[in-house]
């Protein structure tokens, strides 16, 4: 079975990101941000921790045009805000990107990459993760404090802190898969 990693570069120094990769044998850095630049951790805009990753023989791939959590079309939104995975599932875009993910973590160990540490509510587990899963693709989060957390154990901790939100996942088909929160400020364009 492959296997892919995921991570939140939250506000770790690049130090201690690196150690992490480097301590569970990763090759490639997937950065699933759609716009790869961070305000308050400057070392992990794209060109920054393109340099950094190289320098210590690691590899750096922007993925986040096509697996990046807030699309530029707007009929991927719905009226609050949220994403419409379901809907983001099945654009060409996103299915190319997966592909080209599923084939990356055949033959290297690939970490998935956005800004989030929690990954209950980030899209690099809840939208990303839940398809790699469906392609038989086994998802394992390096949390903040270093651990392996499976995505058995995740769900488990999910339940617990937010059971409504469980509740309502199992219950949902595709129209109830979106994102947790709003991020877009534009309205919806209805067809």
């Amino acid at each position: 079975m492959s296997r892919a990693f995921t991570i939140g570069h939250s506000n770790h120094s690049i130090e201690r990101f690196v150690e992490f990769l480097e301590a569970y044998g990763i090759d490639v850095v997937a950065d699933v941000r759609s716009t790869p630049t961070s305000r308050y951790s400057p070392q992990f805009a794209a060109d920054a921790l393109a340099r950094s990753l190289s320098t210590i023989g690691l590899r750096y791939a922007f993925l986040g045009r096509q697996l990046g959590g807030r699309p530029t079309d707007p009929a991927l939104y719905d009226e609050e805000g949220h994403v419409l995975y379901g809907l983001l599932s099945r654009s060409p875009a996103f299915v190319e990107g997966i592909e080209r993910l599923v084939r990356g973590v055949e033959g290297n160990r690939v970490a998935v990459m956005c800004g989030e540490e929690d990954p209950t509510s980030c899209h690099r587990r809840r939208l990303i993760g839940r398809v790699l899963r469906e392609r038989g693709v086994e998802v394992i989060h390096i949390r903040a404090d270093g651990r392996l957390q499976s995505e058995t154990e995740v769900e488990r901790e999910e339940q617990l802190r937010f059971p409504g939100r469980f509740q309502l996942r199992l219950l949902s088909i595709d129209g109830g898969w979106r994102s947790t929160k709003p991020v877009s400020q534009r309205p919806r364009v209805m067809p």
